[in-house]
């Protein structure tokens, strides 16, 4: 099976893909979330890994617009505990260390380590491992990474400062992906969707009644503008329920009340 990722071995993404999967899989590497949609609609690939928010940083808003826009399909999720560390090329210490790279998540989660060495300049980059093969690759002294061990133990670098993250159980969630014409699972105990209220006043604190007076959970709601009508919102929800029926019997009753309706996807939920 030929997995896309953002990123390349080494990355979080990498290893989304070998615990979700098996390490019996073909990595397509992504330098951007942009064009994962693009290989599968290609069929250059069966699948794709791609966060969807953390615990820190909170929800990848552009993420959310790639898969309704491209009508993706959620078959899985996975939540994965980050470990941001500092690495370099070997016989270096941290004062030597000038520039620090990373993606702009890696480095917005470990704000609070850096402030303690006013001496070295954060620079957004586009993936955490690809930094670290960079640093091997080119030999580059006084520059570190915010990356895996994993990326680490790949590209042969040291890590001189272990677990930067400034919250320690820091987590990223991620979507398993594909084009799914029919999402529908009877054994699923979560689902993902999204919906346009009316226009009438309480209609969302209506959906929302409606979700738990059918013993339906709701673990998630994010807002994202409606690009075509300006002021207008769509809302995608997470719903985690033990009866497929109930579940069932709610996005009936909801259909009522709101303007759209889709079902993104209905998988088994992962534990956090």
């Amino acid at each position: 099976m030929k997995i896309a990722i953002q990123g390349i071995r080494g990355s979080f993404h990498h290893i989304v893909a070998e615990k979700y999967f098996s390490e019996d899989i073909e990595l397509f590497e992504c330098m951007t979330f942009s064009e994962m949609p693009i290989h599968l609609k290609n069929k250059k690939v069966d699948r794709l890994v791609m966060a969807i928010e953390n615990s820190i940083a909170g929800s990848i808003l552009p993420n959310y617009a790639l898969i309704d826009k491209y009508k993706l399909g959620i078959v899985g999720e996975y939540y994965l505990p980050i470990h941001q560390n500092l690495m370099c090329l070997n016989g270096q210490s941290i004062n030597e260390i000038k520039e620090v790279y990373s993606h702009p998540m890696a480095i917005l989660q470990c704000m609070d380590f850096f402030e303690k060495y006013p001496h070295i300049k954060l620079i957004e980059d586009k993936d955490t491992a690809e930094v670290a093969k960079r640093i091997k690759q080119k030999k580059l002294l006084g520059v570190g990474a915010i990356a895996s061990v994993l990326a680490a133990g790949i590209y042969d670098l040291n890590i001189i400062a272990p677990e930067i993250q400034t919250i320690k159980n820091n987590a990223t969630r991620f979507f398993i992906l594909e084009h799914q014409d029919d999402v529908k699972n009877n054994n699923a105990d979560k689902a993902s969707i999204r919906f346009t209220a009316s226009h009438e006043p309480g209609s969302l604190g209506e959906i929302l009644r409606i979700i738990g007076q059918n013993n339906v959970s709701l673990s998630k709601i994010q807002s994202m503008p409606v690009i075509e009508t300006p002021w207008r919102y769509a809302f995608f929800a997470d719903l985690i329920f033990d009866k497929y029926e109930d579940y069932e019997r709610s996005l009936n009753q909801i259909e009522l009340k709101v303007e759209t309706l889709k079902i993104l996807g209905e998988y088994s939920r992962n534990k956090r």
